[in-house]
C-alpha cells in the first residue's frame, strides 16, 4: 500500500511539473518550437496574438542557424518574446533594414499587420453558390 501511494505521489508531482511550462516554448528542435509557439499564440488574448507571431517570426528570421534560433527561444514566454522581437526590430530598423522603413515605430507596424488580417478576413464570405441554395434544408412552415 506505501508503495502504491508513494507512485501516486510522484506521477502527480511529475505531472504537475510538466504542466508549469505550458506558456513557454519548447526550444528541443525545430518542430517543437513551432508547436509550442503556436500553441501559445492560440491561448493568448485575440489582441496580442498578432504582435506575438510578428515577433517570434522575426526572432527566426534574424537567427537563420537553427541551433542559435533553438537556444535564443527555447524557455521563453510571450511576453519574452515580445521584448526580443521590439529589440531587433529596433536594431534592423536603425541599421536601415529596407522592410521596416516604411513603418514609424513598432506600434505601427503591429497596426498594420492586424488591420491586413482584418481585411483578409473580409473577402472570404459572402457568395452563397447556386450549389448552397440547392443544399438549403430550411423548410417553409
Amino acid at each position: 500500500m506505501k508503495k502504491l501511494f508513494s507512485l501516486l505521489l510522484i506521477l502527480s508531482c511529475a505531472s504537475l511539473l510538466a504542466c508549469g511550462k505550458g506558456q513557454q516554448i519548447n526550444g528541443h528542435n525545430t518542430r517543437t518550437a513551432y508547436k509550442s509557439a503556436k500553441s501559445i499564440k492560440n491561448r493568448l488574448p485575440e489582441d496580442n496574438r498578432i504582435e506575438y507571431e510578428v515577433s517570434f517570426w522575426t526572432i527566426r528570421d534574424s537567427k537563420k542557424d537553427d541551433s542559435e534560433f533553438l537556444d535564443t527561444v527555447d524557455g521563453k514566454n510571450p511576453q519574452e518574446i515580445v521584448a526580443l522581437g521590439k529589440e531587433i526590430y529596433q536594431e534592423r530598423k536603425n541599421a536601415g533594414f529596407e522592410a521596416y522603413a516604411q513603418y514609424s515605430s513598432w506600434e505601427e507596424m503591429i497596426a498594420k499587420f492586424g488591420q491586413e488580417r482584418i481585411d483578409q478576413g473580409k473577402h472570404k464570405c459572402c457568395k452563397e453558390s447556386a450549389k448552397d441554395k440547392a443544399n438549403d434544408v430550411l423548410y417553409k412552415l
